[in-house]
Parts: C-alpha cells; structure tokens; sequence
C-alpha cells in the first residue's frame, strides 16, 4: 500500500494561493474640527505646536532615563546603567562574595577541629588509636 501525503496532491513548482490582506479598520470619529478655507496654520498654532512637541519629547527622555535607570535584579538592587562595570559587578555578584565567606568559614572550623584532635591524639595522648 502506498502512503499519502499532503504535498503530494499539490502540483511541483506551484506556490499556493496567497491571502488576502486584511482590510484596514475603520478610525474612530474625533471631536468635530471646523474646517478651514485654507490649509495653512497660523504662525500662532504652529509655535503652540512646536512648544507641545517640545514639552513631550523632554517628557518622553526624561522617562526613559528613568526607565532605563530603575532595573532592579533579582536582590532588588536597582543597578545604573551608568555606573562602572566593577561597581555593577559587585552589586551582582555579592552572592558570589557570601558563598567565598562561608567556604572559608568552614575551613577555618575544619582546620581547627584538625588542631584540636592532633593535640589531644599527638601531643597529650588522650586517645589511642
């Protein structure tokens, strides 16, 4: 028996249909604008305009500053994308830092534990193996 297969039925070197692209959708109705004879503005509007385009822009930079400052990592350090990267680094690695301190801590009780059980074997005799 033979086996099918879904590009088989499709004819060699022909591409299938594309579809069809989707119709814009319909803007929204804006407050009624009285319609102008000309299509020029006023030297007034277009200075109110440039002072608004202004306004926001700063506002714009002034948040992504913002935004792009306030990153908090997973300790909830927020972090400065401005600050040198050994600064950054100590701040994400202070995990690192914490489990350095505790292998040394525990080699340090190790080393004493060994101190102490020469001695007492060792030195004063205590145990005898």
């Amino acid at each position: 028996m033979v086996k099918r297969s879904k590009t088989a039925s499709r004819p060699a070197g022909r591409r299938p249909a594309p579809k069809p692209a989707p119709k814009p959708a319909a803007r929204p109705v804006a407050e009624a604008v009285p319609m102008r004879s000309g299509a020029s503005l006023t030297e007034a509007e277009v200075k109110a305009a440039a002072e608004l385009e202004a306004q926001f822009l700063a506002q714009e930079k002034a948040a992504e500053q913002v935004r792009r400052r306030a990153r908090p990592d997973r300790n909830g350090y927020v972090a400065d994308v401005n600050a040198p990267l050994s600064v950054r680094a100590s701040h994400e690695y202070a995990y690192v830092a914490r489990d350095v301190r505790h292998i040394i801590l525990t080699a340090a009780i190790m080393a004493g534990i060994l101190a102490v059980l020469h001695v007492l074997i060792n030195v004063l005799g205590v145990v005898t193996l």
